[in-house]
């Protein structure tokens, strides 16, 4: 099995040794290390990627240079990788940045609705029902976005505001079945997330019912722990496994 999808000291994850070392515990074919990086224009976007030391357009030379130096030390794949926010109005400087870049591959995330994090209950929570459903409707539709835009390799937990409480259960038949149609078309692969499953939340990402659009429109897709440290990447690395075997699903390998 390949991860595409954890994280290192490069952005909000354990120092990269540790994260390799996990992987190859895991028992792992291969991992990528799809650190966050930003270059969309916002500064409410910008002003949180400083505060968080989200700062791979800077840094991934280095970063580089360290997955280089370790690679001979496992017995695994080890892809350089990102995790890049996505915005529609900035694909022009998302592609520049990536043509500069040249990644491994790359896994596109819409993080943000309006320049707040979609992690961000308490703000979402204060609104009417009307306002929450009509926010959960613009994150599907830059979701689509991101899947005809054609950017990136790998798409991120599509339906994160599953995971904030005050817009779940808000999404509608009609918004899986357009995503599902977005992908059907596109290059870019889903991911079937285990970052929340051994948590509160519980579920994968795609919930079951997206899960199942996508299936129906033929969409394959990778698996990913979007794990931040090492118990995290073999625990949801083994129930990654449990549940492609229970689905009957085979997680295409990219072609790297």
């Amino acid at each position: 099995m390949y991860d595409y999808h954890v994280h290192s000291n490069y952005s909000d994850g354990d120092f990269l040794p540790s994260m390799l070392r996990a992987a190859e515990a895991a028992g792992l074919a291969g991992v990528g290390i799809a650190d966050h990086c930003t270059v969309v224009p916002d500064e409410e976007m910008r002003r949180f990627r400083d505060v968080y030391g989200f700062t791979l357009d800077q840094t991934y030379p280095r970063r580089r240079r360290a997955i280089e130096t370790l690679r001979d030390r496992y017995e695994i794949e080890v892809y350089d990788a990102a995790e890049m926010d996505y915005e529609p109005s900035a694909e022009g400087e998302i592609r520049a940045f990536l043509d500069e870049a040249e990644f491994d591959y790359t896994v596109g995330s819409v993080h943000a609705l309006d320049g707040t994090n979609v992690h961000h209950e308490e703000h979402f929570a204060e609104m009417p029902e009307a306002d929450r459903r009509d926010a959960v409707e613009r994150y599907f539709e830059k979701v689509v976005a991101l899947a005809e835009s054609e950017l990136f390799e790998v798409a991120a937990h599509v339906d994160l505001v599953e995971r904030n409480a005050a817009l779940r259960g808000l999404a509608t038949e009609e918004q899986y079945e357009r995503v599902a149609r977005a992908f059907a078309g596109s290059r870019t692969v889903p991911e079937i997330n285990a970052g929340r499953v051994l948590d509160d939340y519980g579920e994968f990402h795609p919930t079951p019912a997206l899960f199942s659009a996508l299936r129906r429109e033929g969409v394959e897709f990778v698996v990913g722990t979007d794990a931040h440290a090492p118990d995290e990447l073999v625990a949801r690395a083994d129930v990654l496994r449990e549940f492609v075997a229970s689905e009957g699903v085979s997680p295409v390998e990219l072609d790297l």
